[in-house]
């Protein structure tokens, strides 16, 4: 039944010459029955006839035509004397099918002529059996119902596709946002993932690195040193390698979140001082203090807080040099949490710590400032006046966003 309805819909021109063959007829049945007309009357209900089935089979391929042939076919019949009959039906159909497409003149047209329709016809033929004009009244009103009550279901048609189309418009329209936002929403995370790693490699390949070089300096002259250094390098590889996978398993997963006991849990404030107490494992000095009563901070808050220290500690490393140290402070307020990460170093050039650094790929303050941002926190970086880079951050105890 479903496939019989789409190939009648697909072929509307189709389904109209039927209803105009079968009216066709009917017409012709009428006309044998009728032995009152002449011969020449009989020919022009012919042509009527042939002419209004030709109206309801074009109907909605030529609409504003059929239209047009309708209302020439009308005036020849008043002036032919082919009174109304079976064959005028196709003019009610007419009426409907202009008023409910989109060709407004044709609809004001249809709606003039099925007004002026019965008044022509009492004209033309006017009723001697009664002088009454209460009568006549009732008559016109009768005349003119079938074509008012056609077009007013042709303009109802008319709004209810248009109605439709502006909720498929809205839903197509919608679509697009949502395709446009899952886009959205699919390249921040790849921008948050590309952070991460970011941050996990460049933090643990740094340590692997320095306690690479000092192996390397102290392994024929203390054994132990480059033993505990090598140590140091596994370990720090495994972190990493523990970190990424709990990175991948993001990615695998469909709603995003890694099963549980598979991963590691992501990086909060009191692993802090771990990541300290490595870094200084690394050789390099840290001071680190915590100001304030502690407190639980949602996740997204301490897992920026850890990646901030972090990015800037490995910063240090690279652009410190060999004397420098380090300085961490952790400052809860009753609104949030405060950084304060400085180092008494060489500092970066000025270029590094620009938006894009010096060749475009300066990757670690702007993602550390992305990384604020999308808490609703707030960040300062820059040299100090007395030598070194000092890094200012105060974040939120609720997320901005």
């Amino acid at each position: 039944m479903h496939r019989l309805y789409e190939f009648l819909r697909r072929h509307p021109t189709g389904v109209d010459s039927f209803w105009a063959v079968l009216l066709l007829g009917l017409c012709a049945l009428t006309l044998t029955e009728n032995a009152m007309r002449s011969p020449g009357e009989r020919v022009a209900a012919v042509g009527v006839s042939l002419l209004m089935c030709t109206v309801v089979a074009l109907r909605r391929r030529m609409p504003e035509k059929m239209l047009i042939l309708a209302i020439v076919v009308g005036l020849a019949q008043l002036a032919f004397d082919v009174e109304v009959n079976l064959y005028d039906v196709p003019m009610l159909v007419i009426v409907y099918t202009v008023a409910s497409g989109p060709c407004r003149w044709a609809s004001r047209v249809a709606l003039v002529g099925g007004v002026l329709a019965p008044v022509l016809y009492f004209w033309r033929w006017p009723d001697t059996t009664s002088d009454s004009l209460t009568h006549d009244l009732f008559g016109l009103a009768f005349g003119a119902f079938p074509f008012l009550l056609s077009w007013v279901l042709g303009d109802r048609m008319r709004t209810r596709r248009a109605y439709w189309d502006q909720l498929e418009e809205r839903a197509a329209r919608l679509e697009k946002e949502r395709e446009q936002q899952a886009k959205m929403a699919v390249t921040a995370e790849r921008a948050r993932i590309a952070r991460e790693l970011h941050d996990v490699v460049a933090h643990n390949v740094s340590v692997m690195v320095v306690q690479a070089d000092g192996a390397a300096y102290v392994l024929d002259s203390s054994p132990e040193q480059a033993k505990q250094a090598l140590e140091t390098i596994s370990g720090t590889g495994r972190q990493a390698l523990a970190e990424m996978r709990r990175l991948l398993g993001v990615l695998r997963t469909e709603d995003g979140s890694a099963p549980a006991g598979e991963y590691v849990p992501q990086p909060d404030v009191e692993q802090i001082e771990e990541l300290v107490e490595q870094v200084r494992g690394a050789g390099l000095p840290v001071d680190y203090r915590v100001e304030g009563s502690a407190r639980p901070l949602p996740s997204g808050v301490e897992l920026t807080a850890y990646r901030i220290v972090q990015e800037a500690l490995t910063n240090t490393r690279k652009h410190g040099g060999p004397d420098a140290g380090a300085s961490v402070r952790l400052t809860y307020f009753d609104d949030g949490l405060g950084l304060l990460v400085e180092d008494d170093g060489r500092g970066a050039q000025h270029e590094l710590y620009e938006s894009g650094g010096a060749d475009g790929m300066g990757h670690g303050l702007i993602g550390m400032r992305e990384r604020v941002g999308m808490v609703g926190g707030t960040l300062d970086a820059g040299p100090r006046p007395g030598g070194g880079f000092r890094i200012s951050v105060l974040l939120p105890a609720k997320p901005g966003r």
